[in-house]
């Protein structure tokens, strides 16, 4: 049966697409949910045959054998408002069904109630695997969207499991007993509780579906050539190599004689021939024979595929069909898919070894996870800690990420002890908003070290499975993603290692004071600038001069380390002299070749092995910036001391090891105190009234065709109107078109006054001389007014406005955006154009906190002005954190506020004045991250 056939969405168009979804189950599996239509009367009567009578018991509350006519008609015919009926679905076969009916206040079925009965019925070979749970997400997601806020079920008390996917879902809930039947009712509506049930469930589920792909108990190999010199056979090689006794290897060839074997093993026409399951089939043959062997593999019980065929979406739009079709297909069957176009996957575990990438060669055991978006970054990774002999858990190239990503293995970093540091190369997001819930979760326990390639929108890597809403991601947004996240954020490959060395082998800092001890003055010298640079708090160096021995080292480190005052030491040094680098014969340098010639002293080895051990005891990271000494770094490997051939490199690395603890201390702290304040002046009905107002007028609609969508500008008035709701207050303005009106205006107001222009092309622009200040008077005024009138083409064109004149203080901006793949971001910097000129703004995702909006105006680099530089009065920052607070709760309150621009803010010593607003208004965006679990669908 064609799965696609049974909807028949043409002849039904009333079916609801949007309630179609693939889901992951709780042992990694995949399914897909989807309404049930007339068409599916076929696989309603299998199902039900399949179902046990003890589940048919529990569903029925009586005997019921089969299924008459009338009940297939019933359970089949589906108004989609009133009633509606869900099923999940593999491999074309129903698994499990769930059913809604409409019912008034006596239990009646209704057209207008706001309850509805609700029943399950789940196949007993899929019991166990959390299908009713997500069953359950989905009707309650399809319910809320048709009106129905509560539903009823009766369970049989025996039923246990069925009262528990009730009961454990985090819904609220009662629950009554009579007649022998247990009565349930819960509130749709979604709770913290039920919110991070669902997000457990999601963890555990995506977690386990890559543990399946990294410890596979049987593998496939498809598109293996007879020709050594191709992808299969690299493939076949490397996993002959590394597979275990245990972990049977496979070769598909279509095309290959009876009794072919290729290195050694026998060669099968199609997987469905092999005699065993299969639990991991790699994928080479080309892009036209994909579909076949996807669907073999399906039919044999294949759980994931590694898809190293290019030809996807990286070729243009039929190629990201192609891609769309072989994710659906591959889903549909139960697999995940790794690829299109992918490089591989690697796990080093001693007890599950996979090489199914292509490396020539299994990475050593170690505690880092790899994840990218590229082969040829992988394959740089993969060198990269081969050199510096690091050793890898898991790694994963997967090209296109059409299925599998990077959040995937996130999850399954979390729970895999192995993995000490996780490495990412990333060139897009899929699920920007998913991506830092998990990955802020992840780094509170394990760092995050990520290069961020793609920088600029235009830059995407083409294939890359990106929605819409997440091509134009700017990097400040993405910057404070990661900062939230506590994602450690470094620019080259180099950097990448060099912090995770760190990290991984060191303990965290416990602050930012630096001890430097070294032979070398100059070296010194240069790391001591470096840290400053770098906003750490370096101790003056100990120079031990170029002549110290290894026991010099060993005192002077013992010292700086035992110090209270430090909490960090970077050892530096150079050539003892006597050594190659500091040899000269004739005027060179000796070569490497001298035999008499070391780079480096076996002592200092010695002393820094021995410090290092010490520095572990007190929790304090030791770490060598070096110049010359290339056997040195080999000799500190044992002890786990990172070497770095530069000071540069090694304050960098610990410069991001010491915010990297600084946010773990601040965000577990921030879990016990915290919080989002309480204000008064919020009415948030009468600020949602209004802005549905505005998004139903009939300029509102008519925008909604408009390119860019339907981001409505409110009238000032409005807009003031809007943010009084929430407690901001901006200064009044009033129309200054001739003399008389500003008089009068000002008057209205009282002395003294700004006259100012509001036209969007000068708006904000008082380098042009567009504003007047300090008007205490008519005289003034009318001179004023005259002066702007001939300045700036007319009052009228500048839209000339009067305004009460602020307190003196600080001029500041404060906005809110809402990017649809994010969600709200709110900003603060200082106004003007070197601000503007230099990006001095910080940003924070919303809800933000008390000390998240504290550390948010601490963080741009002028911050200094408000707090009293050069003698100057601090101003009033308790006022500013309470109106970006305010700020933050109307955009996350109200959802269809698109944006929010104060500016200026002036903060004066006491209390600040906002003397101009703008806000934008949409109609309502879709937050992916809120409904029930699904399954990307790029």
């Amino acid at each position: 049966m064609d799965d696609s056939a049974a909807v028949n969405p043409e002849q039904q168009p009333d079916y609801p697409q949007h309630w179609e979804a693939d889901i992951l189950l709780r042992d990694g599996g995949t399914a897909r949910i989807r309404p049930i239509t007339p068409a599916d009367a076929g696989r309603l009567v299998e199902f039900y045959e399949q179902v046990s009578e003890q589940s048919k018991y529990f569903r029925f509350f009586a005997p019921y054998p089969r299924l008459s006519d009338k009940d297939v008609r019933r359970f089949t015919h589906h108004d989609f408002v009133n009633r509606v009926g869900l099923a999940v679905v593999v491999r074309d076969h129903f698994i499990a069904t769930v059913r809604y009916d409409r019912i008034d206040a006596e239990g009646r079925p209704s057209a207008t109630g706001t309850d509805a009965e609700v029943a399950f019925l789940v196949q007993d070979a899929h019991q166990g695997r959390g299908v009713a749970s997500a069953l359950l997400e989905h009707i309650a997601a399809v319910a809320q969207e048709r009106g129905i806020r509560r539903f009823q079920a009766e369970v049989l008390p025996e039923n246990r499991k069925m009262v528990k996917v009730f009961t454990d879902a985090g819904y609220t809930q009662h629950r009554s007993f009579a007649d022998g039947v247990v009565h349930l009712e819960f509130d749709l509506e979604q709770t913290d509780r039920s919110l991070a049930v669902m997000r457990a469930r999601e963890h555990r589920a995506e977690a386990r579906s890559v543990q399946r792909l990294l410890t596979p108990r049987s593998v496939a190999v498809i598109g293996v050539s007879r020709t050594p010199q191709t992808v299969g056979r690299a493939i076949l090689r490397d996993l002959l190599g590394s597979a275990p006794a245990e972990c049977p290897v496979y070769v598909v060839n279509r095309n290959a004689p009876p009794g072919t074997e290729l290195d050694g093993v026998p060669v099968h026409r199609s997987i469905l021939e092999i005699p065993g399951p299969v639990d991991l089939a790699v994928v080479t043959v080309p892009e036209g024979a994909v579909p076949a062997a996807v669907a073999e593999c399906g039919a044999h019980g294949v759980q994931g595929l590694v898809v190293l065929t290019a030809g996807y979406a990286e070729t243009g739009p039929e190629g990201r069909d192609r891609q769309r079709a072989l994710v659906r297909q591959a889903r549909a069957a139960g697999m995940r898919v790794i690829g299109p176009n992918a490089f591989g996957l690697i796990n080093t575990d001693p007890a599950n070894p996979l090489n199914a990438s292509l490396a020539p060669r299994l990475p050593g055991r170690g505690g880092f996870g790899i994840f990218c978006q590229s082969g040829a970054i992988g394959v740089a990774l993969l060198e990269a800690a081969h050199r510096r002999g690091l050793g890898v858990s898991s790694f994963a190239s997967v090209g296109n990420r059409a299925d599998v990503s990077g959040n995937d293995f996130l999850q399954y970093w979390a729970e895999d002890e192995a993995t000490q540091v996780v490495l990412l190369y990333l060139e897009s997001f899929g699920n920007p908003r998913k991506f830092t819930r998990i990955a802020r979760r992840l780094a509170a326990v394990k760092p995050v070290v990520v290069v961020k390639g793609a920088r600029h929108t235009g830059s995407l890597p083409p294939g890359h499975a990106v929605p819409a809403t997440a091509t134009g991601l700017r990097d400040e947004t993405v910057d404070a993603l990661f900062e939230q996240a506590g994602v450690i954020r470094v620019a080259t490959i180099t950097e990448l290692y060099d912090t995770g060395e760190l990290l991984a082998q060191q303990p965290l800092p416990s602050g930012d004071r630096v001890a430097v001890v070294g032979n070398s003055d100059s070296l010194g010298l240069l790391t001591y600038d470096a840290l400053l640079s770098a906003g750490l708090r370096p101790r003056t160096p100990v120079d031990l001069t170029t002549a110290a021995t290894g026991e010099n080292f060993r005192i002077a480190l013992d010292v700086a380390l035992a110090d209270p005052a430090v909490d960090a030491v970077i050892a530096v040094a150079i050539p003892p002299i006597g050594t190659s680098a500091h040899a000269f014969m004739g005027g060179r340098l000796t070569g490497e070749d001298d035999p008499e010639m070391g780079s480096d002293d076996p002592e200092i080895a010695a002393a820094l092995l021995e410090a290092g051990q010490r520095a572990k005891e007190l929790g304090k990271p030791l770490l060598l910036a070096h110049l010359a000494l290339t056997d040195l770094p080999a000799r500190l490997r044992p002890g786990g001391i990172p070497a770095y051939a530069a000071p540069e490199r090694a304050v960098r690395a610990l410069a991001h090891a010491v915010h990297y603890a600084q946010w773990r201390s601040r965000t577990a702290e921030a879990e016990e105190t915290a919080r989002v304040p309480e204000l008064d002046r919020i009415d948030e009905p009468g600020a949602r009234t209004l802005v549905e107002a505005v998004l139903s007028t009939r300029a509102a609609i008519a925008a909604r065709t408009q390119p860019g969508g339907a981001r409505i500008t409110l009238p000032d008035a409005e807009a003031r109107e809007l943010l009084a709701r929430y407690g901001i207050d901006v200064s009044p303005t009033l129309p200054a078109p001739d003399e008389e009106s500003a008089v009068a205006a000002a008057a209205s107001l009282g002395y003294p006054v700004a006259l100012k222009a509001t036209a969007p092309h000068l708006r904000h622009r008082p380098d042009l001389g567009s504003v007047r200040l300090d008007l205490t008077g008519e005289p003034g005024l009318r001179r004023a007014h005259r002066e702007l009138d001939a300045l700036l083409g007319g009052a009228a064109q500048a839209e000339l406005v009067v305004q009460r004149l602020a307190p003196r203080g600080v001029d500041t901006v404060i906005g809110a955006t809402v990017d649809p793949a994010v969600g709200a971001i709110l900003s603060f910097g200082l106004a003007g154009a070197p601000a503007e000129l230099l990006g001095d703004t910080a940003h924070r995702l919303v809800p933000a906190t008390d000390q998240e909006v504290a550390g948010l105006i601490r963080e741009v680099r002028a911050a200094p002005l408000l707090f009293g530089w050069r003698g100057a009065e601090a101003v009033d920052t308790g006022a500013l954190e309470e109106l970006l607070l305010r700020v933050s709760q109307l955009v996350d309150d109200v959802p269809e506020i698109a944006s929010v621009d104060l500016e200026p803010v002036v903060v004066a010593p006491h209390g600040l004045a906002i003397l101009g607003a703008r806000v934008r208004v949409a109609p309502l965006p879709v937050r992916s991250d809120l409904g029930p679990r699904a399954m990307s669908t790029l």
